[in-house]
């Protein structure tokens, strides 16, 4: 029975719940074990409140039992980034450099959300050092595996909440993403996420990456990321850059079809390597799109690969990071990320400011491009997953995490919608993602894309075989 509610959604569990056929303290006490079994096999925890998450479940079984559930998530399992402030437990950020003993009394707005809508907290997901790369490891917390082949990487830097919905350790996720931390470990572990429109989940506090940070769902179903962003996306206050709020039912649009969508199919963007099978498995999935009625057109968005701009960006926040330490807590980083934070130190106002501009150039010329054009479909990866042990895989012509997700950082420069949704596996079983981009503040055509294509292929959701050693 533990093993059959794990695997179950957040909507189906909500079902059961609402039948009688299942309580939340059930689910909630299989999630448990689960975690517990597999957790030091893949590292996906950094904290586990047992007895936080089964007093919630509790007070919600009390709720079910009465007939009045409280809010769209009423007992379902969901866990939180340890870089995503919940009230009651440290977020360490993966640093030995945070001082665990101080008061942890607020929750950041989406937690807050989670909270509100009943939703039962299990704990907090592994995240390298403040999220600075596309692997997860930390000096603080060790290393993430990946359960396809625990010789690799599941991806970053959300790798932690990847592995957690991979593995049945309930269905919903909090995740950041500054550069691709949500899609790089959804398209290695073979699950869905979506990075909403910038603004469209509040954050608080401002991440040290600024504007490029958003925040959005991990889950191993469409469905499931639809109800949970409908959830975070309910207004905030402490957000300066939050949007008018707009109390859309993503769930309540999935089904709206998508035949005479119109979208643009780019392989490489233009200037991207692909690994051959990645690229096979991704142009398979846009015929399938195409066969249900998108219209497909191959064609490059237009714009110069971004790289420069974005590590303007990027590499000025780790700076910004670094410069409030003391040189002994320097010492305890993690020396990559000291590393891209002497890069940031070098640059100049003025090339920051060249990179502002040239930044919201780019964004103009995706809002164009989409007059033309609902949905940009790309791999999510060049690569698929690669060995433990490095930052960037051995052979590779590049020496940083954005090297090789070219497909994904430039989304965070526009802010526009991203998501990434599982479409096979290569000959070693690992799986591939493709992304599906929308023109700004389009989520639902985003998800409306992802949902149908899911429904007709069920076998690119299949989960490994987990092994707690």
């Amino acid at each position: 029975m533990g093993n059959e509610i794990c695997a179950m959604s957040a909507t189906e569990l909500l079902a059961a719940y609402d039948s009688g056929d299942l309580s939340p303290v059930q689910a909630a006490e299989a999630v448990l074990e689960r975690i517990h079994d597999l957790n030091d096999a893949y590292n996906a925890f950094c904290l586990i409140d047992d007895d936080g998450a089964l007093a919630a479940a509790r007070r919600s079984e009390k709720r079910w039992l009465a007939g009045a559930p409280e809010g769209r998530l009423d007992g379902v399992p969901a866990s939180v980034k340890d870089l995503v402030l919940a009230k009651g437990w440290p977020t360490m950020r993966g640093s030995k450099t945070t001082a665990r003993e101080q008061p942890w009394v607020e929750d950041a707005p989406a937690v807050a959300r989670l909270r509100e809508h009943g939703a039962v907290l299990l704990g907090k997901t592994t995240t390298p050092e403040y999220g600075w790369k596309g692997v997860t490891d930390s000096p603080l917390t060790g290393v993430t595996k990946n359960p396809w082949n625990t010789a690799h990487t599941p991806g970053g830097s959300s790798g932690g909440a990847a592995v957690a919905a991979l593995c049945g350790m309930g269905p919903l996720h909090i995740g950041t993403d500054g550069g691709g931390s949500v899609r790089i470990p959804s398209a290695f572990s073979g699950i869905f996420g979506i990075k909403a429109n910038f603004g469209r989940v509040p954050v608080y506090p401002a991440s040290p990456f600024g504007t490029l940070s958003h925040l959005g769902p991990m889950t191993r179903t469409v469905e499931d990321a639809a109800l949970m962003l409908t959830v975070m996306a309910e207004s905030d206050t402490r957000d300066a850059h939050a949007l008018p709020f707009d109390a859309r039912d993503f769930g309540a649009t999935l089904k709206g079809g998508i035949n005479g969508m119109r979208a643009a199919f780019s392989p490489d963007l233009g200037y991207a390597s692909v690994d051959p099978e990645i690229a096979a498995l991704v142009a398979a999935a846009v015929k399938s799109l195409a066969a249900l009625g998108v219209e497909i057109e191959q064609i490059d968005p237009g714009f110069d690969n971004p790289q420069h701009i974005f590590r303007s960006h990027w590499y000025a926040g780790a700076a910004f990071v670094l410069r409030a330490m003391t040189d002994a807590q320097r010492e305890l980083v993690d020396p990559g990320l000291r590393t891209v934070a002497e890069r940031g130190e070098a640059i100049t106002m003025e090339a920051y400011q060249k990179a502002v501009m040239a930044r919201s150039h780019l964004t103009s010329h995706m809002r164009e491009f989409h007059q033309s054009y609902d949905l940009l479909l790309t791999p999510t990866m060049s690569l698929p997953a690669f060995p433990l042990g490095s930052d960037t895989p051995i052979g590779l012509d590049g020496s940083s995490w954005d090297d090789w997700s070219p497909f994904t950082f430039p989304f965070n420069l526009t802010g526009q919608p991203a998501a990434t949704v599982p479409c096979g596996f290569t000959s070693g079983g690992l799986p591939a993602g493709l992304q599906i981009v929308g023109r700004h503040y389009d989520e639902v055509s985003v998800l409306r894309a992802a949902y149908a294509f899911e429904a007709a292929n069920p076998e690119h959701s299949k989960t490994p075989k987990f092994s707690a050693e």
